[in-house]
């Protein structure tokens, strides 16, 4: 078989973990031919390819980012996309299709499995927002990051009597900001699943400083908005899957912060460097398994399927299942950060 795949969205660490596990099976213990799409959906409907050797993927599994590339184009945005596509996949004979990406990316693979296509997915997202699966790779080294970053942050804001505000990504799901923030030690962990109320966390950190502690924690997640727009909020850009470009929570909250307590306060945007560098040990098994079981499912013929992580076990599972809702912070989870707050 000419199997291709791709890598859409957001980068995050263990995609070339993925794809050395899809290359080293496919090709070692198949006999399969791999070829790799460049920058995501954009290299299928421009028809840019590359052919991806044992030899190609070596050196991989600790390296971050993605090798293919990738973007956020989304073929349905136009009306020649979905049959640009078509057209490249018959022109490189290529009989099924491996789509490593979130929400988005899996949702263009759902739309063309309707059409014909053969696909397998992969869940990816940093935000570990998709449903269908307990954990997806890249996540457990970005809340490492965080927490490392809240760790060192600390320090400081002991040093100078400051609150410090950390922004960390999660546009519609707090994971990271609750993983991070829980493990850190934060005195206020916000999400995009609760609503905050600015009143509430400036008078519940004026009780924490009062009671003597001379500095404060505040993890928000970037996609954390107020309750009722009592407080203005940056607006952005529109992507190509019609979603805005997040960012300026943090800066706002200890603007805000600062204007109503008289506690200086700093903010640090972790922002990209949570995507970036090596991925940890956790994330490299994750996605190593995940790109094994793909090549596996796509050997079988057991197309349309997303790969998942269901306790320890790796499973397939309907991808229109995977991609039918965002999966959000479990509200007991949230309410165990909660008791340490303030």
């Amino acid at each position: 078989m000419r199997i291709g795949m791709l890598t859409g969205g957001g980068d995050c660490p263990g995609l070339n973990a993925v794809i050395r596990g899809v290359v080293r099976k496919g090709v070692e213990q198949y006999g399969h031919t791999i070829v790799g799409y460049r920058h995501g959906w954009r290299g299928v409907v421009e028809g840019e390819s590359v052919d991806l050797s044992v030899d190609a993927v070596r050196g991989l599994l600790p390296r971050g980012g993605t090798v293919l590339g990738t973007s956020r184009t989304n073929p349905y945005a136009s009306e020649d996309g979905p049959g640009r596509v078509l057209a490249t996949l018959a022109r490189d004979n290529v009989d099924a299709l491996i789509v490593i990406g979130g929400e988005d990316t899996l949702g263009v693979a759902s739309k063309l499995g309707a059409e014909g296509v053969k696909v397998v997915g992969v869940p990816k997202t940093i935000d570990n927002d998709l449903s269908g699966t307990d954990f997806t790779f890249g996540f457990h080294t970005a809340v490492q990051i965080a927490t490392d970053a809240i760790d060192r942050l600390h320090t400081t804001a002991e040093s100078h009597d400051r609150v410090m505000v950390i922004e960390v990504m999660g546009r519609h799901a707090g994971w990271i900001a609750t993983y991070s923030g829980m493990a850190g030690g934060a005195d206020i962990i916000l999400v995009p699943e609760e609503p905050f109320d600015i009143d509430a966390i400036c008078n519940r950190l004026k009780r924490r400083h009062e009671r003597g502690a001379n500095f404060s924690i505040v993890v928000a997640a970037e996609g954390a908005t107020p309750k009722e727009g009592t407080m203005a909020l940056q607006t952005g850009e529109i992507d190509a899957f019609g979603h805005v470009r997040l960012g300026g929570i943090g800066q706002r909250l200890a603007d805000e912060i600062e204007q109503r307590t008289g506690y200086e306060a700093r903010m640090t945007a972790l922002g990209h460097v949570l995507r970036g560098g090596t991925p940890s040990a956790y994330d490299r098994i994750i996605a190593t398994r995940f790109g094994v079981e793909a090549i596996d499912a796509a050997h079988a013929h057991d197309f349309g399927k997303m790969v998942a992580l269901h306790g320890t076990d790796v499973v397939r599972i309907p991808i229109e299942e995977a991609v039918a809702q965002l999966k959000t912070v479990d509200a007991r989870l949230f309410e165990t950060a909660a008791v340490f707050f303030g």
